[in-house]
């Protein structure tokens, strides 16, 4: 009798003979190599450096694509950004100390957006590993435990024959609901020894599934249901999830009205009669949304940007779908579901029972309109035109990449994504630098399409190197810079708060000049042809700059309370 738990796949004769005879010259860096393409992985994205070597020397046998940024926190925003538009875990190949330790704030960004990211980074040889002070280049007494607290886990390899299972565990556990940053360290004599360790083929590493407790989603469908007033509030779990057309159909049986938080654009339709849109910096979507009777909040923890500043407080019964357990009832009681979004919106669709409300459209007109009167009452045309020249510009399938700059700030609230998955920012963590290296990314990602950056002129000194990035892999990258001479938004806020800015002006380069430099088209543009030139732009292969000068204004907050 043969049992299920006595069955072994037995490899094939080709398997058999790379098995005994594996090819000459192969190290520790080829089994990192040969399980990332084992695992799925077809482009890496890093810097070398002299921990390190033995990897890059690797990849020259592999079939991998390799995109070598300048800055290592730049390369962790392009393989951010990677794994936001493919689903996949990108891989970050990084060298040790100062190398590794660069890369901390884009991780941190990861971390806080939920992109599979998978880093790896070289380590000092393993005698040093412990905390011992050996003197090695670049130790560290723990460098693993500069990590612990922003990527979602840590493994440390000491020996060959740890490589293949260990990236294949954090390849796991990046892309397992929530999906993140992972971190996975190797020493220098790991990587360079030779290695008799068989070819790795096909590591299993398949992500965990994450489905709701079915009791759960029989009293959220049973709340759902029976409620008067129903609102949604739909997050990036939403999006992460692929999980938009289920929303819509939710939404509409129920007939709830459906806002999407600045992570989660494109996760309803902009324009559909119950859509809210993205206004949540806005006391009269903060007051609808607080009268909801039952409120849905699907893939967000309803942190500071998602709940006005903290100023939201719901009346009505919470239900939460949230994939993240640190996030569950973290700000608001509720019915917490722990739950990947699509798998939970599908019980529901499955459980509740259709609504019947004729008057949610009208609502939903209602409060749209209130918002629009509040922003038209402080002239803020300039701003509002511009966004609406960059919305016509870029094709409705292509992705765009905000850095936090004021003219993203208003795209979060007035920006229409057109799909799910195309408007992508640093609004997870709020560091500067963003936009462009991101950008990078998910055009190596899918060079079919012109792929769009937004920076501000501070935000883009963070990434000025990856010009030449952008020239050496001709990458189809459109920069739009906003050049207000500072901090724009950080001008803003301290002549708002003490009087004056302090810190904020900045003496700049000629953008357009400094681009041509590197190779790469600049043309300067004005708020009258910015629309022209920018689609000329990105319409035209390869990578280009379009330079705006111009000083913007945000429009009022409301969580202070103001009207």
């Amino acid at each position: 009798m043969t049992h299920d738990h006595d069955l072994v796949l037995r490899p094939t004769a080709a398997q058999t003979e790379a098995a005994l005879n594996p090819p000459p010259g192969r190290t520790g860096g080829d089994l990192v190599v040969e399980t990332l393409a084992g695992l799925g992985a077809t482009t890496v994205f890093g810097l070398p450096g002299q921990h390190a070597l033995g990897v890059f020397d690797a990849l020259r046998r592999s079939d991998l694509r390799y995109i070598g940024l300048r800055v290592e926190n730049n390369a962790g925003f392009a393989a951010d950004a990677y794994g936001r538009v493919t689903g996949e875990a990108a891989p970050l190949l990084l060298s040790t100390g100062p190398g590794a330790l660069t890369s901390l704030a884009a991780l941190q960004e990861a971390a806080a957006a939920s992109a599979p990211v998978l880093a790896i980074g070289s380590q000092v040889p393993t005698a040093g590993l412990g905390g011992g002070r050996h003197g090695y280049l670049h130790e560290l007494p723990d460098q693993a435990a500069s990590f612990r607290g922003v990527v979602k886990s840590v493994h440390t390899v000491r020996t060959q024959s740890q490589i293949p299972s260990a990236l294949a565990e954090a390849w796991k556990s990046a892309l397992t609901a929530p999906p993140g940053p992972v971190w996975v360290e190797i020493p220098q004599d790991v990587l360079l020894a030779p290695t008799a360790i068989p070819v790795v083929t096909a590591p299993d590493a398949t992500p965990e599934e994450l489905p709701p407790r079915p009791e759960l989603t029989a009293v959220a469908a049973d709340l759902l249901s029976r409620a008067a007033r129903p609102a949604i509030i739909a997050g990036g779990g939403v999006v992460r999830a692929d999980a938009s057309k289920k929303l819509r159909r939710l939404a509409e049986l129920l007939r709830a009205p459906v806002v999407t938080t600045f992570g989660g654009k494109g996760a309803f339709p902009w324009n559909h009669p119950l859509s809210l849109q993205s206004w949540l910096e806005d006391r009269h979507t903060t007051d609808f949304l607080e009268d909801a009777d039952v409120l849905l909040v699907v893939g967000s923890g309803l942190g500071e940007l998602s709940s006005n500043y903290h100023t939201f407080t719901p009346r009505g019964r919470v239900v939460q779908i949230e994939a993240d357990l640190g996030k569950l009832e973290s700000n608001h009681p509720a019915l917490g579901i722990h739950a990947d979004a699509r798998l939970a919106l599908q019980a529901l669709l499955e459980t509740v029972e259709p609504r019947q409300d004729e008057t949610a459209p009208d609502r939903v007109r209602d409060l749209l309109d209130r918002v629009r009167a509040r922003i038209a009452a402080q002239d803020l045309t300039l701003e509002q035109d511009l966004l609406a020249s960059v919305r016509r510009a870029l094709p409705a399938g292509s992705p765009s990449f905000w850095d936090m700059t004021i003219l993203a700030y208003w795209a979060w609230s007035a920006f229409d994504a057109k799909a799910p998955n195309t408007m992508h920012s640093a609004q997870g963590a709020g560091g500067l630098g963003y936009a462009f290296p991101a950008a990078l990314g998910a055009a190596a990602a899918d060079p079919t399409r012109p792929v769009l950056a937004v920076s501000g002129d501070g935000g883009a000194l963070y990434s000025i190197a990856e010009l030449a990035t952008a020239r050496q892999y001709d990458l189809n990258v459109t920069w739009l810079i906003v050049d207000d001479g500072g901090y724009g938004i950080l001008r803003e806020y301290m002549t708002d708060a003490f009087g004056r800015a302090t810190g904020t002006e900045l003496a700049g380069p000629d953008f357009v000049a400094l681009a041509e430099s590197f190779g790469v088209p600049g043309v300067r543009t004005s708020t009258e042809t910015l629309e022209a030139d920018l689609a000329k732009a990105l319409a035209s292969p390869g990578p280009s700059v379009v330079v705006l000068p111009a000083r913007l204004r945000m429009f009022a907050p409301t969580h202070l309370g103001s009207d």
